[in-house]
Order: C-alpha cells, then structure tokens, then sequence
C-alpha cells in the first residue's frame, strides 16, 4: 500500500494568495481544506481534531485570528504543526506568534518553494508525533506500515491476529471510523474526509465502499462491525 495523502488545513483569506496556494499544494498531491475565517477554521479543528497533517494560517483573519487559533490547539493539547503566514516582520511579532504555539513563522511575500520545503519539514514532525498504532476492539492498526490486523473473534486471547489486505481507500476509511469508534458517521462526513478532494468523485462511492470493506471484514468473522444506521449514517461498532 502507499503512503496516504497528507492533508493540510489552509486558513488565509486573501482571495489570490489562498488560491495560489491551494494549486500548488494541489499539484504536490497533498490534500487541501482552504477556509477564510478562522472561526469557520475552528469548527472544522473542532469537530475533528486529528484529520490534518499540518495546518496554514494566516495571522490576520475573520472571526478568529491566525494566534487565536494556535492558542486554541494548543489549549487543548493538540500537537498540530501549525505554519503561520504573516506581513509582520518584527521580532516582537514572531516572537508572539511562536509563545502563541506556532511552530514556523513565513513571512509575505514569500517564494512557493521555501513554503513547500517548510511544510515537508513540519510534515517530518507531525508523522513522528503521531500514535503508532491505533486499537479498537479487535482491529489494530498500525501507521508505521500502514496495515489494520485483526484478532479471531473466537480465540482473540491467543494474541494470533492477521493483516487484513486492504486498499488505500479502504484504510482510510477504517481508520476514520476507528477514530470515532460507536459514533455515527454521516455519508457527508464520510465524503469530506476522505474524497473530498476528487473531481471525478461517484455520489454511489461511500456505500460501495462500506459494502467492499464489510466484505473482507466478513471473511475475518466480523460480519456486523459496520452498521448501517437508516437515515443517518455508519458507524464502527465495538460490543
């Protein structure tokens, strides 16, 4: 299997720079949430805390600010890598944004290849502080080889356990849901988290997918893990 696409949050709300922006990170196959106002930003950090690789922002923005928003994160403990792009260019000002919890500080105008370099930078950082391994019930997956095992739900105290063999897509879509294990996950959630970005996305896709993943779920004895819930959505049960 290959690496999975890195996902970056990109908060600036100058219409051409973001634009910029996003095609080129785009064309680097990286995958890219652009937002103009970072209290729309927050909702999206909010909702879902571990869906980005690295986060953009902007100093200056609508609602909360680009600071606002680092102090935020980091309230919380999360570890997101955060580059902040800004025109400010005092000391005092850099200094703010790093106490703030910004991890490096870009200042406007800048070249595209000095931001992709910084990126893959923080990119290194945010793979070395993300969990190893992610269990839930029976199925553990494991980032560093990017493969989920399962334990026999007859004899799953003999500790043997077996890779499933899985695609890329089916990967990240049975770790979003071991991310919100007994949580219902909405077709949209689903859409947006893990294809969003595809132009040639089919409205058919998730359910397609679910089936696929249900099936090869089957062959292991877990034959109900993913539940339909009408109406509403899927979701990983654990019981």
């Amino acid at each position: 299997m290959g690496c999975l696409a890195m996902r970056i949050l990109l908060v600036e709300d100058e219409p051409d720079l973001g634009a910029a922006l996003e095609r080129s990170l785009k064309r680097e196959k990286y995958v890219v949430d652009w937002l103009k106002d970072g209290t729309e930003a927050w909702q999206f950090l909010e909702h879902d805390p571990h869906q980005y690789t690295v986060a953009i922002l902007d100093w200056l923005l609508p609602g909360l600010s680009g600071i606002e928003l680092c102090q935020r994160l980091r309230a919380q403990q999360n570890p997101l890598p955060v580059l902040m792009l800004t025109a400010r260019d005092r000391m005092e000002d850099r200094v703010m944004g790093l106490d703030a919890g910004a991890d490096d500080y870009l200042i406007k105008p800048f070249g595209m290849a000095e931001l992709l370099a910084r990126l893959r930078a923080l990119q290194r950082r945010s793979l070395q502080i993300q969990p190893s391994q992610l269990q839930v019930g029976h199925l553990l997956l494991d980032y560093g080889t990017s493969t989920v095992s399962i334990a026999s739900p007859v004899n799953y105290q003999t500790g043997n356990r077996q890779n499933i063999p899985l695609t890329a897509k089916e990967f990240q879509l049975l770790e979003y849901f071991m991310q919100y294990p007994n949580q219902i996950l909405s077709r949209d959630q689903i859409i947006d988290r893990i294809w969003q970005a595809e132009a040639d996305f089919n409205s058919n896709v998730v359910a397609a997918q679910i089936r696929l993943l249900r099936r090869k779920l089957a062959e292991y004895g877990y034959d109900h893990l993913i539940e339909t819930v009408y109406g509403m959505g899927y979701k990983l049960t654990t019981q």
